[in-house]
C-alpha cells in the first residue's frame, strides 16, 4: 500500500535492435547498466523529449498556481487579490495548453506501429512515465556508517552502480533487453529496501514520477512509489513492443499477443498489490481501464491470426470468423463503457475513447459481414452437411431469425441470400457509424492507416451488397439479429516473471541479509583478543553466514574476554568473515599460534542469547524484509539469484539445527557443533 501524497527520456527504435543485442549479452554475464541513447534522434526518442519538457512545464506552472493560491488565500488587500486571480486564470490557462499538448502526444499512436506496408488496424500503445535523477550517494554513505558502522566512502562504486542502472532504466530499449533492464532494477529495489529502509526512519530522499497521460508530478518518500511506477512502465513498454508488431505476419501476431497479454499482466499485478498511489495512472479505475484495454487488443489480434491462419471459403469457418469478430465487439464496447465513467472519463485521451468507439462499431460491422458472405457465397447445405450446419446455426445468433425453419434456410438458396442481405445491410450501417464516429476526433482524422483501413472495409460490404441486391427484391430487407460472441483463444492475463532476470544483491559486502538488514539493530562492533587455553578459546560455534557463538564456557578465554552467547562472528584476525562457511572460520581459528586471535563480533539489540539472536535473525529470512502493506512486497520469485538462494537456503537449515542446539549442556556438544 502506498501512503497518501506527501506535500513536499525514452530512447528510439533504430538503436533498439542494435543496443537490444549488446544488451542481453551483458544481461547473460550479468547486468546491463545501459539504456537507449537519450540524444538519439529517432520518432520515437522525439516523442518522450517532448513529453519530458511538457512535464516539466506542467510541474513549473502547478507550483506556481500553489503559490498564487496561498497568496490569494493569505492576502487581505482586494487590490492584491485582483491582480493574483488575474494570473491564476493565466496560469490556469497555461495548463489547459500543456494537458491538451500532452493529450495529443499520447494520441500519437503511429509512431510505435510497425513500419511494414500491410494494412492492419492501428494499436493503442502507452508512453512511459518519467522521473527525475536520483541522488542517493550522500544518505546512502550517511546510513551505511550510522546503522551497519562501517566506512560508507567504502562502498560509493556501489551506490554509483545502483544509480547507474536507475539513470539506464529511464530510456529502456523497445525490446526483451530493454524489459529485462526495467525487471533488474526493480528486483534491485528489493535489496535496497531490505538494506536501507528502517520501519521506523526516513531515508531522506524523495521519489519523483509524473503521471504518465496528464503528466502530473508525484513525490513520496515510500520505496512502493518507485516500485510500482517501474512496475507501470514494464506494463508500457509491452505495449510498445506489442504495436511495433509486423501483424501480417503469423510470428508478429503471436508476438503482439504476447506482448499485449504481459501488459495486462503487470497492470493486474500493480492493481491488485499497489493501492492508494498518488498518481491518477496508478489508480485502480484507471488500472482497471488499462488491463480491459489490453485484454481487448489481444482479442483483436486473435481475430486477425484466425483470418490469417484458415481458408475462409468454407461455411462454418466465416460463422467462426463472424462470431469471433462479435466477441472482439464485445470486449471493445465494455472497454468504451469504462472509459466513459466518471473517474476515468476526464483523464484518458479523448483519442483512446474514440478509437475504442470505433472499433467496437467496426468489429460489429465485421461481424455482420463475414455472416452475410457465409450465407451468400457458400452452397445451400446437403443433406450430409446439414446436421453440421444446424448445430453450429442454432448458437450463431443471439436471438433467431425470423423466416423460415432452420433446414429450409440452410438449404434454401433465396432464403440465405434474404438473411445475407439483411447481415449486410447492417454491416453497412455500423461501418457508416464507425467512420461517423472517426469523423469527431481531429486527432484520429490525421491517422491515415485507420481511415485507409474504414474505407476499405466499407467499400467492401457496399460492393458485396450490391452483388447480392436484385431489382426484383420488392420485399423490405429485415433487421438481421446480433451474432453470438465466441471465441477459440481466451485471453491469458501474464503475471510479470520477476524470477527470469537473475540479480545479485550489489551491496552483497555488507553482509547476509537476514542479519545484516535495516530492520535489524546491534550494538557497536567491537574485537576482543583471545589467547587459547588449556580447553581452548571457550566457546562454541554454529550456523553459516555469519557463524554464532552458540555457547560460552563460564570462566574460560571468551568468558573473560567479554564474548557472548548469540555474538556473530565478523572477522578473525582482520580477515571479514560474514559470509565465511563455518569450516572457514573454523579453519581460521585453528590456524592461530601462540600470539592468539583476535576476533570482530556484534550483538543484535535486545538478543539474550542465542535463542534470542536466532529468533530475530529466522524472522528476518522469512519475512523477506519487504513491506509488510504490499502483497508484491511478500513475493519469493525475486530471490532467484545465485546468491539470494544460498541465503535462503541458509536460512532455512540454521532456523532446524539452532533451535536443537539451544540448551544442550556444553557436555553433550554433537558431531555438528565444535568447542574452540
Amino acid at each position: 500500500m502506498m501512503p497518501p501524497e506527501e506535500k513536499s527520456p525514452d530512447g528510439g527504435e533504430e538503436g533498439d535492435r542494435a543496443s537490444g543485442l549488446v544488451l542481453l549479452q551483458a544481461l547473460k554475464s550479468g547486468s546491463a547498466r545501459k539504456g537507449c541513447d537519450p540524444f538519439a534522434q529517432t520518432q520515437r526518442s522525439k516523442l518522450q523529449h517532448r513529453r519530458a519538457r511538457i512535464n516539466q512545464q506542467i510541474n513549473k506552472e502547478m507550483r506556481m498556481r500553489a503559490g498564487a493560491e496561498n497568496l490569494f488565500r493569505a492576502t487581505s488587500n482586494h487590490k492584491v487579490k485582483e491582480t493574483v486571480a488575474l494570473e491564476l486564470s493565466y496560469v490556469n490557462s497555461n495548463l489547459q495548453l500543456l494537458k491538451e499538448e500532452l493529450e495529443e502526444l499520447n494520441s500519437s499512436m503511429d509512431v510505435y506501429q510497425n513500419d511494414s506496408e500491410s494494412i492492419s488496424v492501428p494499436m493503442i500503445p502507452l508512453g512511459l512515465k518519467e522521473t527525475k535523477e536520483l541522488d542517493l550517494l550522500v544518505p546512502l554513505k550517511d546510513l551505511i556508517s550510522e546503522h551497519y558502522g562501517e566506512e560508507g566512502i567504502l562502498f560509493e562504486k556501489e551506490i554509483k552502480e545502483f544509480m547507474e542502472l536507475r539513470q539506464a532504466m529511464r530510456t529502456p530499449s523497445r525490446n526483451e533487453a530493454g524489459l529485462e533492464l526495467l525487471m533488474e532494477y526493480y528486483n534491485q529495489l528489493y535489496f535496497l529496501d531490505s538494506r536501507f529502509f528502517p520501519p521506523t526512519k526516513s531515508l531522506g530522499v524523495f521519489f519523483h514520477w509524473y503521471d504518465s497521460l496528464t503528466g502530473v508530478p508525484s513525490h513520496q518518500r515510500a520505496l512502493a512509489f518507485e516500485k510500482g511506477s517501474v512496475l507501470f512502465n514494464i506494463g508500457a513498454l509491452h505495449t510498445q513492443i506489442g504495436a511495433r508488431q509486423d501483424r501480417a505476419s503469423l510470428p508478429g501476431l503471436n508476438q503482439a499477443i504476447d506482448a499485449f497479454q504481459k501488459a495486462a499482466g503487470a497492470f493486474n499485478y500493480l492493481k491488485e498489490n499497489f493501492s492508494n498511489a498518488p498518481s491518477l495512472d496508478m489508480s485502480a479505475a484507471s488500472l482497471n481501464m488499462l488491463v480491459r484495454l489490453m485484454v481487448a487488443q489481444v482479442q483483436e489480434c486473435v481475430f486477425e491470426k484466425m483470418t490469417l491462419l484458415r481458408a475462409q471459403h468454407d461455411f462454418l469457418t466465416r460463422l467462426q470468423l463472424a462470431q469471433e469478430a462479435a466477441r472482439v465487439e464485445d470486449v471493445y464496447s465494455l472497454v468504451h463503457q469504462t472509459m466513459t465513467q466518471a473517474h476515468v472519463k476526464d483523464y484518458v485521451p479523448f483519442s483512446w475513447t474514440t478509437m475504442v468507439h470505433v472499433k467496437s462499431e467496426h468489429f460489429k460491422a465485421l461481424s455482420h459481414y463475414f455472416a452475410a458472405i457465409a450465407l451468400c457465397d457458400c452452397p445451400a447445405a446437403s443433406d450430409a452437411e446439414l446436421p453440421e450446419q444446424e448445430k453450429a446455426f442454432i448458437q450463431f445468433h443471439v436471438t433467431m431469425p425470423e423466416g423460415p425453419s432452420l433446414r429450409v434456410l440452410l438449404q434454401d438458396p433465396e432464403e440465405r441470400r434474404k438473411l445475407g442481405k439483411a447481415h449486410l445491410k447492417k454491416a453497412i450501417m455500423k461501418h457508416e457509424e464507425a467512420m461517423r464516429i472517426h469523423g469527431l476526433c481531429k486527432i484520429l482524422r490525421k491517422m491515415d492507416i485507420l481511415q485507409e483501413v474504414l474505407s476499405f472495409a466499407h467499400k467492401r460490404s457496399l460492393s458485396k451488397y450490391s452483388e447480392i441486391d436484385h431489382e426484383e427484391d420488392f420485399f423490405e430487407t429485415g433487421d438481421a439479429p446480433d451474432i453470438h460472441p465466441k471465441t477459440h483463444q481466451k485471453p491469458e492475463i501474464k503475471s510479470p516473471n520477476f524470477s527470469q532476470v537473475k540479480v545479485t544483491d550489489l551491496f552483497h559486502r555488507l553482509g547476509p541479509l537476514s542479519v545484516f538488514s535495516a530492520k535489524n539493530k546491534w550494538y557497536p562492533a567491537r574485537r576482543v583478543h583471545l589467547m587459547r587455553g588449556e580447553n581452548g578459546f571457550g566457546f562454541t560455534l554454529r550456523g553459516d553466514s555469519p557463524v554464532l557463538i552458540a555457547g560460552v564456557i563460564p570462566g574460560g578465554c571468551a568468558a573473560e574476554a567479554g564474548l557472548k552467547e548469540g555474538d556473530y562472528i565478523i572477522s578473525v584476525n582482520g580477515k571479514d568473515c560474514k559470509w565465511s562457511k563455518h569450516a572457514e572460520v573454523v579453519q581460521l581459528l585453528k590456524s592461530t599460534g601462540e600470539e592468539g586471535v583476535e576476533i570482530g563480533v556484534i550483538t543484535l539489540q535486545g538478543s539474550e542469547g542465542p535463542k534470542a539472536a536466532d529468533k530475530k535473525a529466522a524472522a528476518m529470512s522469512s519475512g523477506s524484509g519487504m513491506l509488510k502493506s504490499n502483497k508484491e512486497n511478500s513475493r519469493k520469485s525475486l530471490m532467484n539469484s545465485k546468491s539470494a538462494s544460498t541465503l535462503l537456503v541458509w536460512s532455512k537449515k540454521s532456523k532446524r539445527s539452532k533451535k536443537s542446539t539451544y540448551g544442550i549442556p556444553f557436555t553433550a556438544v554433537g558431531d555438528n557443533e565444535a568447542m574452540y
